[in-house]
């Protein structure tokens, strides 16, 4: 009898520390970075990634079609820095590009918060939104994947 009140216990202790993946998110919407913002954070980010994810003008990079001026701005960054984007989709049988996936969030309506992840590494950094562009207000998160 000891045993099943010390084990139901236990559970009722432990079914504390459970949490929802739904527990950090904030909205849905995704936030609409335009213009010169969106060019100065992809142009940040990208030097960033060409950093860690290698030679350029040898290396194909795939990332999902996107309408968004922020998706424009990050494939012009990427083809700028000499990569070769694939945005439709059309890989060839001899062609191994990286995925590329970004996200943009927004907190306190002035800071974003701008993520860049392919299968090896991830990237993250605020950013102050101004007129003019964007600043860094953080320093850049590296996170290496194995």
């Amino acid at each position: 009898m000891r045993q099943v009140l010390f084990a139901i216990m236990a559970l009722g202790l432990l079914s504390g520390c459970q949490s929802t993946d739904d527990a950090l998110t904030t909205s849905t919407t995704p936030v609409a970075v335009t213009g010169a913002t969106a060019g100065a954070i992809a142009g940040d980010m990208t030097s960033r990634l060409a950093e860690q994810i290698g030679p350029t003008g040898t290396t194909l990079v795939k990332m999902d079609k996107d309408a968004s001026e922020y998706a424009a701005a990050l494939e012009a960054a990427l083809t700028g820095w000499g990569y070769t984007v694939i945005a439709d989709g059309k890989v060839g049988k001899d062609q191994k590009p990286i995925e590329i996936a970004w996200s943009i969030d927004s907190f306190d309506g002035q800071v974003v918060l701008a993520r860049l992840s392919t299968p090896s590494v991830v990237l993250g950094r605020a950013y102050t939104a101004t007129t003019a562009g964007a600043t860094p207000a953080s320093s850049l998160s590296v996170m290496k994947l194995n």
